[in-house]
C-alpha cells in the first residue's frame, strides 16, 4: 500500500468517526428531551407551591385549546403551552373548554384547570342526558 491509500483509509476512518459521534449525540438528546417532555406530561408540578395566587382567565367562544394554554402561559399559570396543550388531548376532558371566566390558581396543576374549565360543560351533558 502506498501512502496515499494510507492516508485516504485513515481519513475515512476519521470521518466515519465524527459522522458516528454526531449520530449518538443526537440521539442522546433527542432522548433526554423526549424522556423529559414524557415525564413532564403526566407528572408537570404547579407553578407555585402552597397557596399560590388566583387569576382570571376567560376563553372565548372559538377559542382553541392552543389559544387558551398561550394565555394559560401568559399569565403564569402554566409553564409551556405546548405541554399544556399535548396534556389537554391526553386527559378525560378533551375537547370540553367552555366559554365563560374561570378563577384559576397558581397552585393547580394543568389537569385541575382542565377540569374547572370543562366544569360547566360536563354539568351541561349531565343535565341533558338526565332530560
Amino acid at each position: 500500500m502506498d501512502g496515499k491509500h494510507v492516508a485516504g483509509a485513515v481519513f475515512g476512518t476519521m470521518i466515519k468517526i465524527v459522522v458516528v459521534a454526531v449520530v449518538v449525540m443526537f440521539v442522546y438528546r433527542f432522548s433526554v428531551t423526549a424522556y423529559d417532555f414524557g415525564f413532564r406530561l403526566f407528572g408537570e408540578e404547579p407553578m407555585t407551591q402552597g397557596e399560590g395566587i388566583n387569576i382570571s382567565i376567560t376563553v372565548n367562544d372559538g377559542d382553541s385549546v392552543k389559544d387558551v394554554a398561550a394565555r394559560l402561559e401568559e399569565r403564569g399559570l402554566i409553564r409551556d403551552a405546548d405541554l399544556f396543550w399535548v396534556q389537554e388531548k391526553f386527559s378525560t376532558y378533551k375537547d370540553m373548554l367552555s366559554p365563560g371566566t374561570y378563577e384559576l390558581n397558581t397552585s393547580m396543576t394543568a389537569e385541575e384547570m382542565l377540569e374547572v374549565m370543562a366544569a360547566e360543560k360536563e354539568e351541561t351533558d349531565g343535565n341533558s342526558a338526565e332530560e
